[in-house]
This record gives structure tokens, sequence and C-alpha cells, in this order.
């Protein structure tokens, strides 16, 4: 691994200036009051590419509807499409609902605390399984994240465009606080998301980003009402959403085929439907 050249001294300022802002103006989010493995999972989850306010509220109605992981398990796929919606990037809520038949089946109900066991699992990458260790089991791993990203691109790399995460990971490890992982990162996030508000150009300064095209007239935006038209009763059929929504055929056929691909809805009697 390359070597960040920082100094004792350098690290105990940066540390302190994340942890200075985190006592002032830590953020209290409801996946930081407990320390229950298949909540915090189920936090990290909704949080990839989706913001923090938009993930509370559904964050605390999802645990409410599956208080636990053999909850989730034993629920229909209907039923946490239903909890889902409002989210977006509903491939999430299926690899979720994946994720809790393997983990019932292969370990008993028991999240694992090893990233190699986690990053195997249904919706879960590098990053995030990483997250879950730390957040979840307190343990000193390394990840980058967009918040994170943000703080050591703002710090470290001030005058340097197409950051590489690689460049990034070396100055992660030597100032981790391994003594307690769990709050440190949190720090660093919260520290992350100010940063972004008061200089709202770092990110582009990572050869992590890409700019979201609009949401309105995208494909995205007909996946969503698809997904929220099938979770009627009866479902619905792509006629009816040619005519109602204006979408024309070929299109609205083109999203509706990778939905089917992606096994997120079913067709039956002629309707779409979960």
């Amino acid at each position: 691994m390359q070597k960040s050249i920082l100094t004792p001294a350098r690290i105990k300022a940066f540390r302190r200036t994340v942890y200075d802002y985190y006592e002032k103006y830590g953020r209290n989010l409801p996946w930081r009051a407990t320390k229950d493995p298949y909540k915090i999972l189920v936090s990290e989850i909704m949080l990839q590419q989706t913001q923090v306010q938009r993930v509370i509220e559904k964050y605390n109605a999802f645990i409410k509807h599956f208080p636990t992981i053999r909850r989730l398990s034993q629920a229909s796929l209907r039923d946490v499409m239903a909890q889902w919606q409002g989210l977006g990037y509903n491939r999430r809520a299926l690899s979720l609902h994946r994720l809790a038949g393997s983990v019932m089946d292969h370990y008993q109900g028991r999240i694992p605390d090893d990233p190699k066991q986690l990053i195997v699992l249904p919706g879960i990458g590098r990053a995030t399984a990483h997250a879950i260790c730390t957040f979840a089991f307190n343990k000193p791993v390394v990840f980058v994240e967009t918040n994170i990203r943000t703080v050591f691109i703002h710090h470290f790399f001030a005058h340097t465009s197409k950051v590489e995460d690689r460049a990034i990971i070396p100055f992660v490890h030597d100032t981790l606080d391994a003594q307690n992982p769990r709050q440190w990162y949190s720090a660093l996030m919260d520290y992350g998301a100010d940063l972004k508000k008061r200089f709202p150009n770092i990110s582009q300064r990572s050869s992590a980003y890409i700019r979201q095209p609009p949401f309105h007239g995208s494909d995205r935006e007909i996946r969503g009402m698809v997904m929220r038209m099938a979770l009627q009763p009866e479902g619905c059929c792509e006629e009816v959403l040619v005519q109602t929504k204006g979408i024309s055929p070929s299109r609205l056929r083109v999203v509706v085929e990778r939905l089917l691909e992606e096994n997120l809805v079913r067709r039956k009697k002629g309707s779409i439907i979960i």
C-alpha cells in the first residue's frame, strides 16, 4: 500500500479537526442509536446512493415493519417493495430480501462480522461490507464512501484533480482511530457532509465522480411509476401507462423488460404485478 507520508503531529491535528466538528454538530441518526447488526445493515443498504434525510423516515418505518432479519426473510417480496417505496433503486430492496434469506440459511440469522463473508451477500459491495463491520462490530477496517472521500480530498489533495480512491486509502488507514472506529467514521461522515455544503465542488475532483442525470423524464422515473402501479392489487397493464402517463410504448417496453429480467415484477393475466 502506498504511504500517505503523514507525521504524527499532522495526524493528531487532523483528528482533532474532525472530532471537534463532530462534538459540536454530530447528527443524531436512528441507526447510530443501535448496535444491532441487522438494523445497521438495513441502514447501510438504504444509504447507498440516497441522501440521509430521505432514508430516516423510511428506515424507521421499515424496521418497525420488519424488526428482525427473520421477519424480513419470511416476508413476501411484494410486502418488502411496498415498504421500500419512495427510496428508489428498487433492486436494493430485492437484494436485501434475498440477503435476509441467505443469512437465515447459512448463518442461522446472525450477520457475519467478516468483510469477506459480507461481500458475497446480495447487494453488498466492498465499502458497504466494511461499513457494516465498522458500525455493527466496531472493527477498525478501512473504506471510502462519498463523505469520507470529500474530507480527504479537501485536506490532503487540495490542488489535485481526478483523485483516485487508491490514493486516498493510505490516508484513511494512517489517520484511523483504531480504538473507536465506529465513532471516528461517524465523525468523518458528518464532517464530510458539512464540507460538501460549504465547498460544493470537492466531489468533482474525485475520479469516482459521475454527474447524476435529471430524474424527471428519465428511465428511473418510469421504473418508479411501473413499480408503484405494479403494487396495486390488480397490478397494471402497459396500455394504461401509455394512455395515462404519456410514455411511448417502445420506451415503456424496454423498461418493463428490464424489470422482468431483474425479477422485480412479473406478468400475470396480462398485467404487470409484484
